[in-house]
Formats: structure tokens, sequence, C-alpha cells
């Protein structure tokens, strides 16, 4: 898959209620919602997710995502992106994060 890894992706998320973007402190681009990181994307096919690790656990138990790939005893998930599958299923770990953020009281 091309760099349009890039362009879905931020197509879709920006389409969510309240989601913005912008730069992000270690480069590529980040997704936030009323200022919580819902994810960031480095160049067109990695992208980091944050959760809890009992969370980051079971996605990683099921196959879904891979531990962070520098800090692996964390929270945060990594998901590499080449496919229009992994695309997908990508999209919905960031979904499954940002309902994760729409749900706390601020």
């Amino acid at each position: 898959m091309s760099s349009t890894v890039r362009q879905k992706l931020e197509e879709t998320v920006m389409s969510w209620p309240g989601v913005t973007m912008g730069p992000h402190r270690f480069g590529g681009i980040e997704f936030n919602f009323e200022g919580k990181e819902i994810a960031h994307l480095h160049g067109d096919h990695h992208l980091d997710i944050p959760f809890s690790k009992s969370v980051r656990d079971e996605l990683v138990a099921a196959g879904r995502a891979l531990p962070h790939h520098i800090f692996p005893q964390s929270g945060w998930v990594t998901v590499y992106v080449h496919t229009e599958r992994e695309l997908a299923d990508a999209i919905a770990l960031m979904r499954m994060k940002y309902e994760h953020l729409v749900s706390k009281p601020s």
C-alpha cells in the first residue's frame, strides 16, 4: 500500500467529532481528542496508540497489535499498516481509543 494509508487515516479519523490533528513531537502526525492523544503516525505506515497495560496485553495476545517498538512494557502498542486489511484494523483500534476518550468525563 502506498502513502494513501496516511490520507485514509487522516480522512477517517478527522471525520470523528472533536478530533484534531497536528505534528507529533517525535515526528509524524498526531490525532487528539480534547487534548488527549488517540494515536500518532510516523511516516506512512507506523502507527502508535496508547492504551492501558491490560488492554495492550489483550490486543497483543489477540494478534491485533505489537508491543510498542521502543517501550514494550508500556501500555502503548505499535501497528504497521501496509494493506487494506491492516488499515481497517488500525482504524478500528483508533476508534476504540477514541470511544474510550469520548466516554471519559473531561
